[in-house]
């Protein structure tokens, strides 16, 4: 019988790994990660949130601007599979055009 330990870093990675793909997917996501991250103080974790904020509010933004907007929406759900697939692989390069934008402005997330 196999005995497999895990250290207590592995498991705050794993966690904040988790928590960072969670807070892409919608509002509820995104309080459920934040909420998380006051115990889990994480610098993966607080990127992925600022990312994940400023996606959130360019979709709600673009999602009432007719035609142009919803253009728009086709790049920014581009933008949301690529930053899940950078939030799966622990991965902290912002999203191209924005990501330095929402790190910028959302530095309250600290």
């Amino acid at each position: 019988m196999t005995h497999y330990e895990s250290s207590t870093d592995d498991i705050a990675q794993d966690t904040a790994k988790l928590l960072a793909v969670l807070s892409y997917f919608t509002i509820v996501g995104w309080l459920i990660s934040l909420f998380c991250y006051g115990k889990n103080r994480c610098p993966l974790l607080r990127f992925h949130l600022r990312q994940s904020l400023g996606l959130i509010l360019c979709f709600a933004i673009a999602s009432f601007i007719p035609l142009v907007g919803w253009l728009a929406t086709i790049v920014l759900f581009v933008y949301w599979c690529i930053a899940i697939w950078q939030a799966y692989h622990q991965s902290k390069s912002p999203l191209p055009y924005v990501g330095d934008n929402f790190q910028r402005y959302f530095n309250f997330i600290d």
